[in-house]
């Protein structure tokens, strides 16, 4: 005959807290949502290095093109709205802000066509680069961050993980996606003409 002592209904209730913590996704709802705040934290590492990349930009455009005033307004209007969002961290901001310097970014770039003296300088052409550089590596990380919350969203939305995740009040997190018509294009920084 078996007879539940003390010691023996501790044990169990032990093993039984350890099954059922390992079947429940704790651990893995836990990484997921880790790897979630990674990806967000690249989008704005990315967001701001663009944010920061523009005043350079600004400054040697000016140099060449002292006339349109307007542009420099509203380039630095948009790149402010920018660092301020990235301070933020609410991802849906970084995202409607990123997509309104878009435009007076392009409008930037455009005035230096007219200026091939300013199209032929090292320091601009190395802005460019780095710009351009900078474009790929928020598509790349706008990306990575997707995927990590689909992956997170996919697996919190699976049973048994799903009670977890409402016990530990996790829900789906969400994407970071692009709101302006046009803004998932990168703006052309092509100066080789």
């Amino acid at each position: 005959m078996f007879v539940i002592t003390r010691k023996r209904w501790w044990g169990f209730a032990a093993v039984l807290t350890g099954v059922l913590a390992a079947g429940c996704g704790y651990n893995t709802i836990q990484t997921y949502d880790e790897q979630v705040n990674a990806a967000a934290s690249q989008i704005k590492v990315q967001l701001q290095r663009r944010a920061d990349l523009i005043p350079n930009l600004v400054e040697t455009v000016k140099g060449y093109a002292k006339q349109e005033q307007t542009v420099f307004t509203e380039v630095a209007e948009a790149r402010a709205k920018l660092a301020g969002a990235v301070q933020s961290g609410d991802l849906q901001q970084m995202a409607q802000a990123n997509a309104q310097l878009t435009a007076p970014l392009g409008r930037l770039l455009a005035i230096a066509e007219n200026y091939p003296q300013l199209k032929s300088n090292e320091n601009f052409r190395a802005l460019q680069d780095q710009l351009e550089g900078t474009e790929n590596r928020i598509a790349v990380a706008r990306q990575d961050y997707n995927e990590a919350v689909n992956r997170y969203n996919a697996y919190i939305r699976r049973f048994p993980q799903v009670l977890t995740a409402k016990v530990l009040g996790k829900g789906p997190r969400p994407y970071f996606e692009l709101e302006t018509p046009g803004a998932a294009q990168a703006p052309k920084v092509d100066f080789s003409k």
